[in-house]
């Protein structure tokens, strides 16, 4: 038989390298000469540098950087040397995670970071990128970004804007001369499961900015900021960002990167499952298994286990799913192409617990699983 294994990490338990690991231990324990074909998975947010390092051959490089704070963080992201590729997650240096809760403000919060990543990468010879937008703590529209790779965001007296999404409301012109003359013919594939705009009421700042640590009156000034900004940007690339879909992304970055860049934006999964060729692995299958650590109604917007069901369907290949935790509405996922959801923890214990033998849960749900295909092949033959 053949599996394509196609999981997702299983979030503070396994990478999706490690759960493709315990997968195929626990295939080769009833079907000792079957063809695993491992294919670990990512909808671009945390854990997609690890994935696609893994499934393309490449390494894990780190550049210091400042977080979105101005604080020297060591940021990993990944880079495969034969294909000129770079693998970034912006939250490696923009992340909500980095900053604690008292300390967040997105009225000064920069994604600077976010370009010295990306410098760093064309340094090392990078000519296309994957960018995750993910887990953010900024909303300056990608402003701190821009000026790190050489643009100017000027006022009216023709001075440097500082960091932060609230500067932003000064703004007047964007000078792009010092702009870094190799992003031209970069291609730049963006990978969002965000579709929100730029602005107003579905917009970065009043969806997202909340979490970040703005309150009812900065969400109002950032919103209110990002409007100048996108009238600048306009006038400056001919571009119209406030209301395109997923120009909110990321605190506005992916309004920064439709506007400035060579780019794509698609949804998270369908990038890395076109980035490590999933659908030609697919070929002559006879099942697939995918999973991640938790499964509900959630899935069906765009999660791994769900991009890697609707690319098998079209394969016509059956796709098991795997998980921690099958939450409510996961039910639906059987009128999407699943052919089974198997809970891997196989009784009553802690959160702790569960994660600490997550490799062994795994490792078994998916043996007993085969054992069942074994059963229902024989009784097929």
């Amino acid at each position: 038989m053949k599996f394509v294994l196609a999981p997702d990490s299983f979030k503070e338990s396994l990478t999706a390298a490690e759960a493709v690991a315990a997968m195929e231990r626990g295939i080769r324990s009833v079907f000792p000469d079957a063809v695993c074909v491992a294919v670990p998975m990512a909808d671009g947010g945390e854990g997609t540098a690890d994935a696609l390092v893994t499934a393309l051959g490449g390494t894990l490089v780190a550049a210091e950087v400042p977080d979105a704070l101005g604080r020297l963080v060591r940021a990993r992201y990944g880079y495969v040397a034969a294909e000129e590729l770079a693998i970034i997650e912006i939250a490696a240096a923009a992340g909500i995670h980095l900053v604690a809760a008292p300390d967040r403000d997105p009225r000064i919060a920069s994604s600077f970071g976010v370009g010295r990543l990306i410098t760093d990468a064309l340094d090392r010879g990078a000519r296309r990128f994957i960018v995750g937008l993910g887990g953010s703590v900024t909303n300056d529209g990608g402003a701190g970004m821009l000026r790190a790779l050489g643009a100017r965001l000027l006022d009216a007296d023709g001075a440097e804007l500082p960091d932060g999404g609230a500067a932003l409301a000064r703004l007047t012109r964007i000078d792009l001369a010092g702009f870094d003359p190799r992003l031209a013919g970069t291609a730049f594939r963006i990978a969002s499961d965000v579709t929100n705009p730029l602005l107003g009421p579905d917009g970065a700042s009043r969806v997202f900015g909340p979490q970040k640590g703005a309150d009812a009156g900065a969400v109002a000034e950032l919103d209110a900021a990002l409007g100048v900004y996108a009238a600048v940007v306009r006038e400056a690339t001919g571009r119209e960002v406030a209301t395109v879909a997923g120009s909110g992304a990321a605190g506005g970055l992916g309004a920064a990167f439709l506007a400035f860049f060579e780019s794509t934006m698609r949804r998270g999964v369908d990038v890395v499952m076109d980035a490590t060729h999933l659908s030609e692995s697919m070929a002559g299958a006879d099942v697939v298994f995918t999973g991640e650590g938790g499964i509900d109604a959630q899935t069906l917007g765009g999660k791994t286990p769900f991009g890697v069901a609707e690319l098998a369907a079209r394969h016509g290949v059956p796709v098991i799913a795997f998980a921690g935790r099958v939450g409510e509405g996961a039910e639906a996922l059987y009128r999407h192409g699943f052919a089974a959801l198997v809970p891997i923890v196989p009784g009553v214990c802690t959160l702790e617990e569960a994660l600490a033998a997550g490799a062994a849960n795994l490792e078994n749900a998916v043996a007993t699983t085969c054992r069942l295909l074994a059963v229902s092949t024989h009784a097929g033959s």
